[in-house]
């Protein structure tokens, strides 16, 4: 599996979003950017990401993927602290 399939199985599963796929070998990293995460734990920010590609991992397809998820807002002050 590719980083830029993964990015487009969080992309079309979640409500305007942007992934930022890394990765390979069955193990890759999402940083995921969407208004759909406003009020989430982060627990539930992470099953909104892994159920768009539930059934790549449970075929082996994609073994482990770390997520980090973001609402527009924390991206934003995030990207500006880091500059």
């Amino acid at each position: 599996m590719q980083p830029s399939e993964i990015k487009q199985l969080i992309e079309a599963g979640i409500t305007d979003a942007e992934a930022f796929v890394t990765g390979d070998g069955g193990k890759y990293e999402a940083t995921v950017v969407s208004p759909a995460f406003e009020g989430l734990t982060m627990l539930k920010e992470h099953q909104l990401v892994y159920a768009t590609v539930n059934a790549q991992i449970a075929s082996g397809e994609l073994h482990a993927l770390t997520i980090k998820a973001y609402t527009p807002k924390e991206w934003e002050e995030k990207s500006q602290n880091a500059q």
